[in-house]
């Protein structure tokens, strides 16, 4: 698989097979987003998947979404928050425990603990592929112990981790807590850093997980092949 950081939350990620996703599509008004991949002409996604209603992750959603009349992944309640901006046949409203299929994906939807009012709660996705391997893209969460269920069920392979967008903040230490408390992945992307003021650096970062060979930082426009 090809996973490219878009900076921020945003992501895209192609499957082995080619079915190309965008999770959290922050684009055109994100600070670190690469000039050339503001552009949303550029993405030709199946799907998009939004995690939750704020502005960061929200972002271009609904432009994306019409422009390559890609599937919307999103929370029931996001979905009538935002009736009639998009044809219905283009959303595909979700909750916690729900699966859809996307081409030769299937995406999990899973819990998050953060805010997302008036339009429902966070949520965060499982990625499987069909050699068996998942990506869970946390979203925007703080630590909570049901994440020992996600391992159980979902046994993530590579774990998009937000990390606070506060420099001083506590995220970057609770979110690494969480990966080595409740998760057993071969790969550790941190993301949620770098695009808002006053936001911890790579540096910051490094200081907090050590020269953990899991941990994997990428640059915004940087795409790996795993």
């Amino acid at each position: 698989m090809k996973i490219t950081w878009l900076g921020h939350s945003a992501f895209e990620i192609v499957s082995p097979s080619g079915t190309d996703i965008i999770i959290d599509p922050f684009l055109t008004k994100n600070p670190a987003t690469p000039t050339e991949l503001k552009d949303l002409a550029h993405y030709h996604p199946a799907y998009v998947l939004v995690t939750h209603s704020h502005g960061d992750h929200l972002g271009d959603a609904i432009e994306l979404a019409k422009m390559s009349k890609a599937k919307l992944v999103c929370v029931a309640m996001l979905e009538a928050f935002k009736k009639g901006e998009l044809p219905r046949e283009l959303f595909e409203g979700v909750n916690v425990g729900d699966v859809v299929k996307a081409g030769d994906v299937k995406i999990h939807v899973v819990p998050a603990m953060h805010s997302s009012e008036p339009s429902g709660r966070p949520v965060g996705y499982v990625l499987e592929f069909a050699d068996g391997r998942s990506v869970y893209h946390e979203g925007d969460t703080w630590i909570f112990g049901d994440m020992a269920l996600i391992q159980e069920f979902y046994h993530p392979n590579i774990i998009l981790m937000p990390v606070g967008a506060v420099a001083d903040g506590q995220m970057p230490q609770m979110a690494w807590l969480a990966v080595t408390r409740y998760f057993k992945p071969e790969v550790v992307i941190p993301m949620h850093y770098g695009a808002l003021p006053g936001s911890s650096t790579e540096e910051d970062l490094r200081k907090v997980f050590g020269k953990d060979p899991r941990v994997v930082f990428m640059k915004p426009g940087e795409t790996k092949s795993f």
